[in-house]
């Protein structure tokens, strides 16, 4: 059983969430967020971003950074650019992004959910960065961002949903980078809490790490309070929960910085071991068993031999996996993506010309673009409590940051 909760949020006023609002923390570095942040007193990104407030010499995980985060969050709520919500409650949220709509049910997902496998996970956290989140909820005592969710499409939640967004919204805007965002509260939280009930699970689609962290700082509060009583919201996490119909995931492509000591053409000579080769001039695999390479000036097709493939296996069967399996590691040496700094992740949503530009540019060697992992296989390999390859998923559009936050005191 899922459990759901209302909460009484910090949210910006309704003409100032445009200025708030800002990508994730984990999408940009440091200097990116200082440009992004720059002449925006009120952007959310001196919360989740602070170091861009202080020296640029400053270690990322120096207590400054942290402290500096918490006045930053209590400047917000003293120029009453975040307000506290009246009572708890629930939202809805909205994104369109090129004409596709995802609508998420933002509300607070229990800790022991999180610890008993309830919300599944796809992904290992690293230490560094879940140690920095947890830190950073401790210091401020909230969680600023929320985890992305998906569950199973429920029907009886689609129609909670369609009646409570033709309401007023608390918020319509557009962000620079086109995405449309728009908020609701719905008329009544119980019914919702009554629905996902009857979820069996949910799974972290983005968010690994915050989730970990949130989990680990409940917990602390928990042993910390001896008064505990099973009520406090350090109990609860932030997060918003999208029925996985509605979700778009991007491919998340791969960069060799070299060809490991052979030609262009002798690559492709051993990848046409793996399967057919084709010339293309669209790099858009079309569908899962297909990736397209970009070495040499040119684009191909390959579309892999089915005996290679292992269907029953969730994992192996990943379009990622094949790639690594037959390519990456036997024929390019690329041993573990994690580790190996001969290899780069780019994000679907650069688009195949990132590719050209990086191997025109002499950046890298050979490029690859995948088809996307698809959401049916997240649930598969989560279902089954195994771990995807590293940069399987690039979820779009992206939750902003800053428009709801949970408090746990």
């Amino acid at each position: 059983m899922l459990r759901i909760n209302p909460f009484a949020a910090l949210r910006p006023q309704s003409n100032r969430a445009s200025q708030v609002a800002c990508v994730p923390y984990d999408v940009i570095n440091t200097e990116e967020a200082r440009q992004l942040a720059e002449g925006l007193p009120d952007s959310f990104l001196h919360v989740i971003r602070s170091e861009i407030d202080l020296p640029q010499d400053t270690n990322p995980y120096d207590a400054k950074v942290y402290e500096r985060a918490k006045r930053n969050l209590d400047d917000l709520v003293n120029r009453r650019v975040l307000n506290r919500e009246e009572k708890p409650t629930i939202y809805l949220y909205r994104q369109v992004m090129n004409h596709r709509e995802q609508l998420g049910v933002v509300a607070c997902c229990h800790i022991d959910d999180y610890l008993t496998d309830i919300i599944k996970k796809h992904e290992k956290t690293r230490k560094d960065k879940e140690d920095d989140r947890t830190r950073h909820v401790l210091t401020l005592k909230a969680n600023a961002e929320p985890v992305f969710l998906a569950y199973r499409d429920q029907r009886d939640i689609d129609k909670l949903a369609a009646r409570d967004t033709n309401d007023r919204p608390l918020f319509h805007f557009v962000a620079k980078d086109g995405v449309t965002h728009t908020l609701w509260t719905v008329r009544d939280p119980a019914p919702y809490i009554k629905e996902f009930a009857k979820l069996p699970a949910a799974y972290i689609a983005d968010g690994h790490h915050r989730s970990a962290s949130a989990a680990r700082a409940g917990a602390e509060l928990r042993s910390a309070n001896p008064k505990h009583t099973g009520h406090e919201e350090y109990n609860w996490f932030l997060a918003v929960l999208f029925p996985a119909s509605q979700l778009t995931i991007m491919p998340y492509n791969r960069v060799v910085a070299d060809l490991a000591g052979q030609t262009a053409d002798q690559v492709m000579k051993r990848i046409g071991d793996v399967g057919v080769i084709t010339e293309v001039k669209a790099p858009m695999p079309e569908k899962p068993g297909v990736f397209c390479v970009y070495v040499g000036g040119k684009w191909s097709r390959v579309e892999i031999k089915p005996a290679l493939i292992d269907k029953k296996d969730p994992i192996a069967s990943l379009d990622v996996s094949l790639l690594q399996n037959l390519v990456l590691q036997p024929i390019l040496n690329i041993g573990d993506p994690r580790t190996d700094k001969r290899i780069d992740f780019v994000g679907g949503i650069r688009g195949t010309a990132e590719l050209e530009n990086r191997v025109n540019s002499g950046a890298a060697a050979i490029a690859f673009s995948m088809y996307p992992t698809t959401i049916e296989q997240v649930f598969a390999v989560s279902d089954a409590g195994q771990i995807m390859p590293p940069k399987s998923t690039w979820f779009e559009p992206k939750l902003r940051s800053g428009l709801f936050v949970h408090t746990l005191d």
